[in-house]
């Protein structure tokens, strides 16, 4: 693989990625929903987030997209420093994709309705643009050693603060780790504009403390793109592979040992939760990396790529377009001619397809929203 050749794997795991938040999630649901009981079984509970503590398969789409972000941009930059820009051209650019991914964030979450009492400010691309925007700006500015000694010191300050320190708003004896009484949504009622979506308006999963180890998951994928970077005489394919996974069991091992003390909670994007879903992401990385840039299996890609090659434009387009009605106007009345259960399969089916014809349309016309 030529060292700044784009990787495949990287937009085919984009995809698979996306997929769930495309509809896979609600069709897996339907699925299981066939056997009675189905909806209670341990797949389909995979696909909804959990309540609070703990981790479903959910949990991992976000910030598996944020690591895929990381991954990315020693790409991106090295791409960008061969075309000649300068080190402020390179700043100016991150910066106003980081601000971009916010504004978009707004008019995702209701910015066009004016109702700017109720409007919520923090949002899932906002957390990926600022946490990509810090990272990279790290990763223009300092070695590797100070940005790994940066993600230690946040994730263990970051566990200090959350884990020993109750809200200060609350009742003594409050929970430090609860949703009511955890200083992340303290500073975000300090803080952070617009509305709170949880906990009565005192609390958001993307608000603003928590970008701090959402930073470190963005520098996780930058240290493996860091690496799969590398020229291919100094370190090749199978050995970048395994030093992957060996990372990988190294942070799951850590993550898990911690949680026993520092349950895992993504609401809080806690250091556990970086760490347990950081070896899941750089497991996935290395897997797709290996089979697709490595070994060169790539004929079952496109399926993937197409939505991995758009996947803020799907993102942005199932707020926007009424899928669910182009896909209930061709498929409505078979929907409702197989039944109940079996209709809601084919629903959640055709929901999936309608999207990705949508998206297939865009990559053969080689459309791509890029921020």
């Amino acid at each position: 693989m030529e060292k700044d050749k784009r990787l495949r794997s990287l937009d085919a795991l984009r995809g698979f990625d996306m997929l769930f938040i495309m509809g896979l999630a609600s069709l897996i649901v339907a699925v299981c929903e066939l056997v009675p009981g189905g909806d209670e079984c341990w797949l389909a509970q995979q696909m909804h987030h959990v309540a609070w503590n703990g981790l479903a398969h959910h949990d991992t789409i976000f910030p598996l997209f944020l690591f895929m972000a990381g991954v990315s941009f020693p790409f991106s930059l090295a791409k960008q420093q061969e075309n000649g820009r300068t080190q402020g051209q390179v700043v100016r650019k991150i910066v106003v994709r980081g601000l971009m991914l916010v504004l978009l964030g707004l008019v995702y979450n209701g910015l066009f309705n004016l109702d700017f009492a109720n409007l919520r400010c923090a949002s899932v691309l906002a957390r990926i643009g600022l946490a990509w925007m810090f990272a990279a700006l790290l990763f223009l500015n300092f070695g590797w050693r100070v940005r790994a000694i940066f993600s230690a010191v946040v994730l263990i300050g970051y566990y200090l603060l959350v884990r020993f320190v109750a809200a200060p708003d609350m009742p003594a004896g409050t929970d430090p780790l609860s949703m009511e009484g955890n200083m992340v949504g303290f500073i975000d009622r300090i803080l952070l504009p617009g509305r709170l979506i949880y906990c009565d308006g005192r609390f958001d999963p993307e608000g603003l403390l928590s970008l701090l180890p959402a930073i470190v998951t963005a520098l996780l994928g930058m240290f493996a793109g860091e690496l799969v970077r590398k020229p291919a005489d100094k370190c090749s394919g199978n050995q970048k592979t395994m030093y992957m996974m060996l990372a990988a069991v190294v942070m799951l091992v850590v993550g898990l040992v911690w949680s026993m003390d520092f349950p895992i909670n993504k609401m809080l994007w806690n250091s556990t939760f970086v760490l347990v879903v950081g070896a899941y992401s750089v497991f996935c990385f290395a897997l797709f990396y290996w089979i697709i840039d490595v070994k060169g299996w790539k004929s079952w890609t496109l399926f993937f790529e197409v939505v991995g090659m758009n996947s803020i434009t799907i993102y942005m387009a199932q707020r926007i377009v009424n899928f669910g009605g182009i896909n209930k106007f061709f498929l409505g009345g078979l929907a409702d001619l197989c039944g109940p259960e079996c209709g809601k399969v084919v629903l959640a089916a055709g929901y999936v397809a309608v999207c990705w014809l949508f998206l297939y349309f865009l990559y053969k016309k080689k459309v791509f929203l890029k921020v």
